[in-house]
């Protein structure tokens, strides 16, 4: 077995937001050891360049000062060593970034990523990583626990006191880093799915329904749960949440997800319905549960070995996040956590969003996969007209196929035959899923030949014809116009009282008539322009009136003339239709499980 490499975290100055991990190497080599920090985290790709939050670092050997030299932006080596003595490398890391991809700490409650606060050694990444988390000292921290998927470093728990703090193992440095740790005085929910322990931990001031919060959480996992097996592929889970005043986002692991919500977002004690906030708090827990799966064991080849300081491409993010984002609302109305209206309402804003952007028509979800580290993660306000999401439209690419798939088998086999096939073949342990394979896949699982329709769909930037394809399960797509501002082809942001061009459209008469994203309206005919009344002063015109507009672009005072047209067709509208054949309710029924 190889040598252990063991790392002490502390919580050094949470005043000051710095952590102080403390790696060692029990027996380094003679011609010294490289070091280093991933540059990005799987799940979220961008580079982000972790290193950064490094305030200093230092090696030694038997309290001796060894020499470490920076090789570039992540990186370091030590000079010669002596290797009957163990190698220390101390970092103090600064943790100010309250979000899911990172490290936060103050005298609240701390959290961190392994991506952030664990080096690397290069070329000892397969041994065992163990990591002993230190409680700090003062009566501020008394009530502080450890909320982590890490297992113990010993059996039954014997290196952790019953607050969570002490030593944790890893097999290796990847599983190391795909366990984030929550550390403070946070609520706590717990369930059972499918006889695993789960639990859902909450930072942050928060008043809410727990019995409710576990139960629904229950019945969704229980239903990914059984798409993919009859038991998941973890001894237990771990959601962790921050609850603050305005957030949204989640990054996936291996047997835990980070999460970020409003408190808002959670469950009202005595709140019969089920609000809009919730609901898409559900639908969030739904799809990082769901990537246990999808993403984190199922992985395109490309990501079976992660390279952490280079992008790592692929062509297959919509079927890893696109497929995802399709799946994690559907668990809420198969579990019964939403009605058949409210999915159908949720299905019918994903069509919309996706068909308002004309990026769908320029760039391909094959090719949004693979622009993920320079487009989709670094938008900017031209991205409307130039990228399509791939969660998005992916979701919408996976619905066509799974309509597709049960129109033609009459119901027989669906997607779900695909996700357990990918799993029973491309699961933990595999090669990953290749670059091109899921025409065959899908035939393989299913007996359906989709390569048309992947080709213009996902290879391709055709529109999913989903009208036509929902009329087989009894349901009308209306579409709908939108706002009046979209006559103009612009999309606005408020600044205080201010309204401010954020994007303008192509082909819009904004667009035509010179206006630019950034410009900040001033008047439309003489009236001033406030966040509030963009639509009441446009309602006093009729369509292919010629509006006189002032702005501001940067400090300079510019006057447009701007054509006002009708308003876009950018809203939809999911109805059950009056009259169905049997076979489209049967077929209904199957699909959403009711």
């Amino acid at each position: 077995m190889s040598q252990i490499l063991d790392y002490r975290v502390e919580l050094f100055n949470p005043q000051a937001h710095l952590f102080r991990v403390t790696l060692h190497v029990p027996t380094p080599a003679a011609e010294g050891e490289t070091v280093s920090l991933p540059v990005w985290i799987p799940g979220s790709y961008m580079i982000r360049e972790f290193a950064k939050n490094i305030v200093e670092i230092h090696a030694s050997q038997g309290g001796t000062p060894v020499a470490l030299d920076k090789l570039n932006k992540h990186a370091w080596r030590t000079g010669r060593l002596d290797p009957k003595q163990g190698l220390d490398v101390q970092t103090v890391v600064y943790a100010w970034d309250l979000s899911v991809r990172c490290a936060h700490l103050d005298i609240t409650h701390g959290f961190f990523n392994g991506t952030q606060m664990f080096l690397a050694v290069a070329g000892r990444e397969e041994a065992p990583h163990r990591v002993e988390i230190i409680h700090p000292e003062g009566e501020t921290y008394a009530k502080w626990k450890v909320a982590t998927s890490l297992l113990s470093a010993d059996a039954g728990r014997k290196g952790i006191d019953k607050a969570g703090f002490g030593k944790r193992l890893a097999s290796n440095y990847d599983e190391l880093i795909d366990h984030p740790v929550e550390i403070g005085d946070f609520a706590s929910v717990k369930f059972e799915a499918a006889g695993v322990p789960h639990e859902m931990v909450i930072t942050g001031r928060v008043c809410f329904d727990t019995k409710r919060l576990a139960e629904d959480l229950q019945k969704i996992c229980q239903n990914v749960i059984g798409i993919f097996d009859k038991k998941p592929p973890f001894s237990n889970y771990l959601f962790m949440t921050m609850a603050v005043g305005d957030g949204y986002g989640g990054l996936e692991h291996r047997a835990s997800t980070a999460l970020i919500c409003s408190r808002n977002d959670l469950p009202a004690l005595g709140a019969e319905k089920m609000d809009e906030a919730y609901r898409t708090f559900l639908g969030l827990c739904s799809h990082e549960y769901f990537h246990a799966w999808n993403v984190k064991r199922i992985k395109p080849a490309a990501f079976v070995s992660y390279r952490l300081h280079e992008e790592n491409y692929t062509r297959l993010l919509w079927v890893f996040e696109g497929f995802t984002s399709y799946y994690d609302d559907l668990a809420l109305i198969r579990a019964k956590r939403i009605a058949e209206t409210e999915y159908l309402g949720l299905l019918a804003k994903t069509i919309a969003a996706v068909e308002r952007n004309a990026g769908r028509l320029k760039q391909s979800v094959a090719e949004s996969s693979f622009d993920a580290w320079t487009k989709y993660y670094r938008q900017d306000e031209n991205s409307p007209n130039a990228i399509v999401s791939y969660y998005q439209k992916g979701s919408l690419v996976a619905l066509g196929l799974d309509l597709t798939i049960r129109a033609k088998t009459g119901g027989k086999r669906s997607l779900d035959d695909v996700m357990r096939h990918l799993w029973q073949h491309y699961g933990e342990g595999s090669a990953g899923l290749p670059e091109g394979a899921m025409p065959e896949i899908i035939k393989a699982a299913t007996g359906v030949d989709v390569r048309k329709e992947i080709a213009r769909w996902a290879e391709g930037t055709e529109d999913v014809p989903l009208a036509r394809l929902l009329k087989t399960f009894g349901i009308h797509l209306a579409r709908k116009a939108g706002t009046r501002a979209s006559g103009l082809g612009i999309r606005t942001r408020a600044e205080g009282a201010n309204l401010r061009l954020s994007h303008v459209l192509d082909g819009g008469s904004a667009q035509q008539a010179g206006l630019s994203a950034g410009d900040e309206l001033i008047a439309i005919n003489g009236l001033r322009v406030t966040a509030s009344n963009l639509e009441s002063l446009l309602a006093r015109h009729l369509p292919e009136s010629l509006l006189d507009v002032l702005v501001f672009r940067r400090d300079e005072l510019l006057r447009f003339t701007v054509p006002l047209r009708a308003p876009a067709i950018e809203e939809c509208e999911l109805q059950i239709a009056a009259v169905q054949p049997l076979e489209g309710l049967r077929l209904r029924q199957a699909w959403l499980g009711i």
